[in-house]
């Protein structure tokens, strides 16, 4: 663990007890320096946490199977984009007004592998806490998938638009949204996401080992 992450990381977890522990810290520091503490976890994760191309393979496959198996109609959305990009597992964290999420993933054309990326981004808002998703982008048009492919650090709401596909309480989707140039879905252990957008976020090509 590199030093300066090391010396957070103490600062943090003396600042969680110092209501126990006396007076080694003063309080009102504590949010600052937890703050510190996981942006620096999110800074290192692409380099300690990496994947190779297998492994990014292997959780894209489980990703698209587990979208199949979740999403009413996938297979057909899945038959009409141009591509489709899978990150999972997104590893989203915060707490109270810091917040981040870092994954990496592939870009599959017609069920093939052609290029490896990764998203990062920071938002204001998570809760406490963290947890795992995947994410998928659907290129429904040719042009939404070169322009993407083009881009060196292609940005959500800025290099293009994304709309977030929801289900509805009778467990459907909204098909009136899915004839978008680029649509996306968020999805965790129990299913879409509701209370998240993609925009904001990046995705850069990597190459894994």
């Amino acid at each position: 663990m590199p030093m300066h992450l090391h010396q957070n990381y103490e600062a943090a977890i003396t600042c969680r007890f110092s209501k126990k522990g006396g007076s080694t810290m003063k309080l009102k520091s504590c949010p600052r320096i937890v703050a510190v503490f996981f942006l620096t976890l999110l800074l290192f994760a692409p380099v300690s946490y990496a994947k190779s191309a297998r492994e990014i393979d292997a959780s894209v496959d489980s990703a698209l199977d587990y979208f199949k198996n979740e999403v009413p109609g996938a297979n057909g959305m899945l038959a009409k984009a141009k591509g489709v990009l899978v990150l999972a597992p997104v590893i989203k964290g915060g707490i109270v007004w810091i917040g981040g999420e870092y994954g990496t993933g592939a870009l599959r054309i017609n069920g093939r592998t052609v290029d490896y990326y990764n998203t990062i981004s920071g938002s204001l808002g998570f809760e406490l806490g963290g947890q795992a998703q995947k994410m998928y982008l659907l290129f429904m048009n040719d042009k939404a998938l070169r322009d993407f492919r083009m881009s060196d650090g292609w940005k959500a709401g800025v290099d293009g638009s994304v709309t977030l596909i929801t289900m509805g309480a009778d467990g459907s989707i909204d098909t009136t949204k899915t004839n978008q140039p680029i649509i996306a879905f968020v999805l965790g252990e129990k299913g879409l996401m509701y209370d998240l957008s993609v925009e904001g976020s990046k995705f850069s090509k990597i190459k894994p080992d």
